[in-house]
């Protein structure tokens, strides 16, 4: 027998009745009744009751106990009776009957309780980790994350991918987020960066032969948080394969992601195998976003004919000057009060927009503020366009083609959820593919790469010498499920002169390509395999199956929004001498 325990606190069952045995454990609750002082043990495994009589050596001991002490226990298995059983719990058969007790370490008063799940603020909680990790929610997900870990690796090497770890201190590259730098002592005044994924280095793999490459691969972004997305680090399942096309990474992601969902659905749905693919612009106009939740059953329409040259003359015009109009329809919304739309109205205010047009379908007619600027045959089109019959609703967003399918996006989420007519207990996969290789900055007045720059173009050099870059599309794709982006990926520009071509129409001459993209360009010319991959966020995979709202609820130590450890105090100052040692000055922030 241990010293400390020969059971866990999940372990004991009705045909362990009369052993003697030892647990170890922190005390969940203790409650006292009279004669009888009852605590509940609990450790990683589970909880299990334990019980001393009045006037033994073990109940004075029970009465010195605190909640979260840590206490070994020693005495003997009894059976509850019919009517003290607890068949929520697994050992709800059974009790300890107490002999002895060790405490193990001692806890001071709480800042926050363990036993229950009540809401603390996030900062008490954050400061507190470890105690908050003890909580059975939050406890239960980082158990489950590590089961989606191990369901992920067992799955990709099963398909004959190999493992392999890529360099975490590497160079500065001009994509994506802002890096986290790393002063080197060795080379004053240079840098290295984390990596924001390992893209170079496992496209780099390929080139040297291996055929299937994956990791749970760390990386690191200086970006703002998000409810999905966590400051400073975050994890990927990274994937790479060689001679490729886009098929056959989706053949090969497709199996693991649904696989690892299904194992821990616990009864939700988990649909198809295969996942539908939906092009980029069929899914901004269909859905105003490229990460569609398709749990919702509204499908947006684009009906700028039917208000085109009309008596509506804020849409009429708006449209002469390059507007367009996004429908979304309500279906069963006629039948909800005048409030229901004022209230979508005042939303619509609230993101920056000057409304939500509407028209209310009932018994043949028309009604609403908009309805009286349609003549039967726009009234046709509108209805031919959202499929909208009698009882329902059609709001409408107008304005220049993004900004009109960003409102109408946010508005098909508010009246999916204000309906209730979203699906429940199932998750809803899609592809999205056909991404455009390039897009406009606004800011910087310049054609930049919209996705990723290592990204193969559709039709390789010949789209980028002959084509508009606005038209040209990419290999380039996403996997979506119920409105989370789970990942993005790409077949792989393996080319060194459409890579410098590419880089030519986004701004960057040979000099920036060769100067922050050497090493990986430098293989290229020494035979490059077509390769292709993926890297699905392992994070944002346990948020969805653990139903979690926030992406922190299932990170071990995450940091808050403004990208601090509360509990280990990061980030911090450090001493003179170090930064001597880096040969870095600190200058004072004067707006500080």
């Amino acid at each position: 027998m241990s010293r400390y325990r020969s059971h866990t606190c999940g372990q004991l069952r009705p045909e362990h009745v009369g052993a003697s045995v030892k647990l170890a454990g922190w005390v969940n609750r203790k409650r006292d009744h009279g004669n009888l002082l009852f605590i509940d043990l609990r450790d990683h495994y589970g909880i299990t009751q334990c019980v001393a009589e009045s006037g033994s050596e073990a109940f004075r001991q029970m009465e010195g106990l605190r909640s979260e002490f840590v206490v070994s226990v020693t005495g003997k298995v009894v059976a509850r009776t019919a009517e003290t059983a607890n068949p929520n719990l697994p050992t709800g058969g059974i009790e300890v009957r107490v002999e002895s007790i060790e405490v193990l370490g001692e806890a001071q008063d709480l800042p926050m309780p363990v036993f229950g799940e009540q809401e603390y603020p996030e900062d008490i909680r954050l400061k507190y980790r470890f105690l908050d990790l003890r909580r059975e929610r939050l406890h239960n997900n980082i158990v489950l994350r590590s089961k989606v870990i191990s369901s992920i690796r067992r799955r990709m090497i099963d398909q004959g991918f190999m493992e392999f770890q890529t360099p975490i201190l590497t160079a500065s590259s001009p994509e994506g987020a802002r890096d986290f730098l790393v002063p080197s002592r060795m080379h004053p005044g240079k840098f290295y960066a984390l990596p924001q994924a390992p893209q170079q280095f496992k496209q780099l793999i390929m080139v040297s032969g291996f055929d299937r490459y994956f990791q749970i691969a760390p990386c690191f972004r200086d970006e703002d948080a998000r409810k999905d997305r966590s400051p400073g680090e975050f994890y990927q399942l990274d994937l790479e394969m060689s001679f490729v096309e886009q098929d056959d990474v989706f053949a090969a992601v497709e199996p693991v992601i649904h696989g690892v969902f299904q194992e821990f659905a616990n009864g939700r749905d988990c649909g198809p195998q295969q996942f539908p693919r939906i092009p980029y612009r069929e899914a901004m106009l269909k859905y105003g976003v490229d990460k569609p939740d398709l749990r919702n059953p509204i499908v947006l329409a684009d009906v700028t004919e039917a208000f085109r040259g009309s008596d509506f003359g804020v849409f009429a015009r708006a449209i002469d000057n390059g507007a367009v109009v996004r429908a979304i329809p309500g279906p069963g919304a006629a039948a909800k009060p005048r409030s229901f739309f004022d209230k979508l109205n005042d939303w619509a205010r609230g993101e920056g927009a000057g409304g939500l047009g509407y028209v209310i379908l009932d018994k043949g007619e028309a009604k609403g503020p908009i309805a009286k600027f349609l003549n039967p045959e726009r009234l046709a089109l509108i209805k031919q366009a959202t499929g909208a019959k009698d009882g329902d609703a059609v709001f409408f967003a107008c304005d220049k083609e993004a900004a009109a399918a960003k409102l109408a996006g946010q508005a098909r989420i508010k009246i999916g959820d204000e309906l209730d007519i979203c699906e429940k207990n199932v998750f809803k996969f899609c592809w999205i593919v056909d991404f455009p290789m390039f897009e406009y900055n606004e800011d910087d007045k310049k054609v930049d790469f919209s996705h990723n720059p290592f990204s193969m173009p559709q039709g390789g050099l010949e789209a980028l010498n002959t084509m508009d870059p606005l038209e040209i599309k990419a290999y380039q794709y996403d996997i979506v499920c119920n409105g989370v982006e789970l990942s993005s990926g790409a077949i792989r520009n393996h080319k060194p002169e459409i890579m410098y071509r590419a880089f030519e129409i986004a701004g960057y001459g040979p000099e920036v390509v060769e100067g922050k993209f050497g090493g990986m360009l430098n293989a290229f010319k020494f035979g490059a395999p077509p390769h292709g991959g993926i890297a699905p966020g392992i994070d944002r995979i346990v948020m969805l199956i653990a139903d979690e709202p926030n992406i922190r609820e299932v990170i071990l130590f995450p940091m808050n929004q403004q990208a601090q450890d509360l509990m280990m105090q990061a980030p911090s100052e450090v001493t003179p001498k170090q930064l001597r040692e880096l040969s870095i000055r600190v200058i004072a922030d004067d707006k500080k």
